[in-house]
């Protein structure tokens, strides 16, 4: 998940909304220690907004107390093995688009937006 860098946007620019989403499911091998040391590092509310969104998952509004392989495996499936193949990242504040082509998003800015 990213956020927007033009100029002035400083508020509601995380995450970024995702629309005319294609997505892509890669299988990759799943690791549980990865998993369980990534998932702290994780931005919780955005995560499940965005899964949310493009109607990947419905996960719970905060980390559960005990987390177990089965909830790991579903981490792993919507954060590693769910790709944004095109599409269009918009920020909420200022409006402004990032074009999603072949899995990699253009987030290159004008001078007058840096």
């Amino acid at each position: 998940m990213l956020m927007c860098h033009v100029k002035g946007c400083a508020t509601d620019n995380f995450p970024l909304r995702i629309e005319d989403a294609e997505l892509e499911q890669v299988e990759v091998e799943f690791n549980e220690d990865f998993m369980r040391r990534m998932i702290n590092k994780i931005e919780w509310g955005a995560f499940v907004q965005t899964a949310f969104a493009l109607g990947v998952d419905q996960l719970p509004a905060t980390v559960p107390e005990n987390i177990d392989t089965e909830f790991l495996q579903r981490i792993h499936r919507v954060a590693m093995e769910t790709k944004l193949k095109e599409g269009k990242m918009i920020c909420n504040g200022c409006k402004h688009v990032y074009p999603v082509t072949d899995g990699i998003p253009n987030m290159l800015l004008q001078e007058t937006e840096v």
